[in-house]
């Protein structure tokens, strides 16, 4: 699960509901850096009871002071990249990252009038990844399951 603003706290609510084993990709970019950090410590706790993988969008430093599992978007000992192209798939795997979250693989609200890669821009990058692959954008289980190269799926709204 990617969260955001836009989600409010009910995303607290959806994760409690996330697959045990699963992951969270915590952002709320926009918060105020105390709230965001008390938010994130909530969010933390029901990730943990429920076995999940918690990365953290922000610096290295800052996921480690907060205790996540690895950095989204930055370096770090666990790290993840969003690719949206060739181009940044190439980067993040010279940078070393160990997953990458390929998107918007359809039309989405987090890039509303952006180009969709659909099914084939999607499996022309998943396929040449030297790294995992987590789908994302407009994602819903049913969409997953028909992916080719995908080793998972991620969403926002998915879970709401």
């Amino acid at each position: 699960m990617f969260s955001d603003e836009r989600m409010g706290n009910d995303f607290l609510a959806a994760l409690a509901k996330m697959p045990k084993g699963s992951g969270l990709v915590f952002r709320h970019y926009a918060v105020a850096r105390a709230e965001r950090h008390a938010l994130y410590e909530k969010a933390r706790t029901i990730a943990k009871a429920r076995r999940m993988v918690v990365m953290l969008a922000g610096s290295a430093q800052q996921a480690r002071g907060w205790r996540a599992d690895g950095v989204h978007g930055a370096g770090g000992a666990f790290s993840t990249a969003p690719v949206h192209n060739l181009r940044e798939l190439i980067a993040a795997e010279r940078a070393g990252v160990d997953l990458v979250f390929i998107s918007p693989v359809f039309a989405t609200r987090s890039h509303i009038g952006g180009r969709a890669l659909g099914y084939s821009g999607f499996a022309r990058l998943a396929l040449r990844s030297k790294v995992p692959v987590i789908a994302l954008g407009g994602m819903t289980a049913a969409r997953a399951r028909t992916l080719r190269g995908a080793y998972g799926w991620a969403g926002i709204d998915a879970w709401l």
